[in-house]
């Protein structure tokens, strides 16, 4: 079902990281994954029943059914609109496959969701960074101080440095844009119904465990790419990176999101994790990194140069392993 050699998908995938570090996401047309978040909410009214609320199993059931039909109409949908394309020009087709492909990354989206809240943090508006952080987490946010801001700024841009690109990447790679959108539509199943609370404990246990699954090369992947990136960058310590994932990784509640959130806060010197509050209620979330210094707004900026190294990194890999195998 694969509609280009690997060499095209090496070409495509490059193309993509550079439309969406030049572009981003765009206003129009309406992003994919707004649609895949319509079908999750249509599916999840007529799947989700207060008559199975006490029968987990049939709960967990109807959860599967909703992840397999997400994920299998994203990747059908996406497969053939790029056919169709191939079907009318050969260079239609490139063109629409890089594009699907640059959605399914978000370098840019995070870079300018996470400066959103550096820039009142340093003019000393903690209103708008309040605000803006509360844009990209789910924790609650109207009484951060600083450091909590930062902190959360920080986890997000490098737990997303995961999701939002390095694994969308290595399933185009694998698959092209389909497959790379089968992944954004696992992660953002994920992100609505993987939560471990009393509504979707067992409605979203599939789309949790499908999106640790799908994540667990990529995390480590990405792991090894933020080192190197920390190795390369003289007033980072690349040492400390590593000593912190063996260290704290194991530790956090994602069996991948420890790795790139460990990582950073090794090579910046900080603490991370700690007191995250939700709906009110306190959660104590494990703490990764040693607290040489007190976090400052500056280490978003660090975090998203970290994160734009990682992208150069991949797309040189991808363009070596193109010119040696074309």
């Amino acid at each position: 079902m694969l509609l280009y050699s690997f060499q095209e998908l090496l070409l495509l995938c490059a193309a993509a990281i550079v439309i969406d570090w030049v572009v981003g996401d765009p206003k129009w047309p309406t992003h994919p994954v707004i649609w895949i978040g319509r079908i999750i909410t249509r599916l999840e009214r007529l799947l989700a029943s207060e008559r199975y609320k006490n029968e987990p199993l049939k709960v967990k059931l109807l959860g599967i059914i909703l992840t397999t039909i997400t994920i299998t109409s994203s990747w059908f949908i996406i497969w053939l609109i790029v056919w169709l394309a191939d079907m009318v020009h050969p260079w239609l087709g490139y063109t629409v496959s890089a594009w699907f492909i640059s959605t399914t990354i978000a370098i840019k989206g995070l870079k300018d969701a996470a400066m959103l809240v550096y820039i009142p943090l340093v003019s000393g508006d903690m209103a708008d960074a309040r605000k803006y952080v509360g844009y990209i987490v789910g924790r609650d946010t109207n009484d951060l101080s600083e450091s909590e801001a930062v902190r959360a700024t920080v986890e997000t841009v490098a737990e997303n440095t995961v999701d939002a690109f390095v694994a969308p990447i290595l399933f185009g790679l694998l698959g092209g844009a389909p497959l790379a959108m089968l992944y954004r539509a696992t992660n953002t199943l994920d992100s609505m119904v993987g939560y471990r609370n009393d509504k979707y404990i067992y409605f979203g246990w599939c789309s949790a465990r499908s999106d640790d699954v799908l994540n667990y090369i990529p995390a480590r992947i990405t792991g090894a790419l933020i080192v190197l990136i920390v190795w390369l960058t003289p007033r980072l310590n690349s040492d400390k990176s590593i000593r912190a994932i063996r260290t704290f990784a194991h530790l956090h509640p994602s069996p991948n999101s420890g790795i790139p959130e460990s990582a950073v806060a090794g090579a910046l010197g900080i603490e991370l994790g700690g007191i995250n509050t939700y709906f009110g209620v306190k959660s104590e979330r494990a703490r990764m990194g040693w607290a040489t210094r007190a976090i400052r707004p500056s280490d978003i900026k660090a975090t998203i140069t970290i994160m734009y190294g990682v992208s150069v990194i991949l797309l040189v890999g991808v363009m070596i392993t193109w010119f040696f195998i074309k």
